[in-house]
């Protein structure tokens, strides 16, 4: 793992060509069927979710998806979900839960869609709702934060047994220009803000916070490795006694 100071991290987690949430999910499931809508209101693009393959293993994927270009950043909100979206997630975990899949969120998000219109809907009750739920599941659950790890935004699908983190994410409660203006009046600390948040992936493990650091992949990457460790980390959580399964979850959070 190549040492980077916190605002490199940070400049890693935003680069363009960084493997998306959707070519994760393509490269680590097969028979991938995307499921939409939810049953409320409407379809958010920016958060995908589906059934797929992993290994043969039937498991449920939920994940939020950056744009390409300027058109799909719209269309996608930049990566940030409205409050139909996080409905959208949960109503999926909560069929997984259903029929015994276990889930896999994918995490690239500066935060939550903060539009009035969003507020409208019910953002905050959407995101707690992923919260308190997900601490719940009856399923093994596994949370990767890809790149950026934003906010309750990104909390709402990061709720899992094992939370893992790629070499070049971030994970903290606000951006290093939303701290660096709040604290010192000044975007320009923007670099002494993310030394400040402890917000890479070396700082939360060491915290106990994440689980493990995984190193980058590139789009189009061979995801083998990646797939069989998922793998693994699924069988060693389906054979935990439920209760146990729910209680270790929730601990760990509660640590926080």
């Amino acid at each position: 793992m190549v040492n980077k100071t916190a605002y490199q991290r940070v400049q890693g987690a935003r680069r363009k060509d960084k493997i998306s949430t959707a070519e994760l999910i393509h490269g680590l499931t097969t028979d991938f069927f995307e499921l939409h809508g939810d049953r409320l209101e409407a379809d958010d693009h920016a958060l995908i979710g589906g059934v797929g393959l992993l290994n043969n293993r039937p498991i449920t994927v939920v994940g939020i998806q950056k744009g390409a270009d300027t058109d799909e950043n719209i269309d996608r909100h930049f990566g940030s979900s409205t409050p139909q979206g996080y409905r959208k997630a949960l109503r999926l975990m909560k069929q997984a839960e259903k029929f015994h899949r276990p889930i896999l969120a994918l995490v690239n998000t500066p935060g939550a869609w903060p539009d009035v219109e969003s507020e409208y809907h019910g953002q905050g009750s959407a995101v707690a709702q992923c919260i308190i739920q997900g601490m719940q599941l009856k399923v093994p659950y596994i949370s990767i934060i890809v790149g950026e790890g934003g906010s309750g935004g990104a909390l709402a699908l990061a709720c899992g047994d094992q939370v893992l983190m790629f070499e070049d994410s971030i994970y903290s409660v606000l951006s290093p220009e939303g701290y660096a203006s709040i604290m010192w009046k000044d975007s320009s600390k923007v670099q002494q803000a993310a030394e400040e948040l402890g917000l890479t992936p070396e700082s939360l493990l060491k915290d106990g916070i994440i689980n493990q650091i995984i190193h980058e992949y590139k789009p189009g990457d061979d995801l083998s490795d990646l797939r069989d460790f998922l793998d693994k980390q699924f069988t060693e959580l389906e054979n935990l006694p439920m209760s146990e399964l729910i209680e270790q979850r929730q601990r760990r959070f509660r640590n926080y």
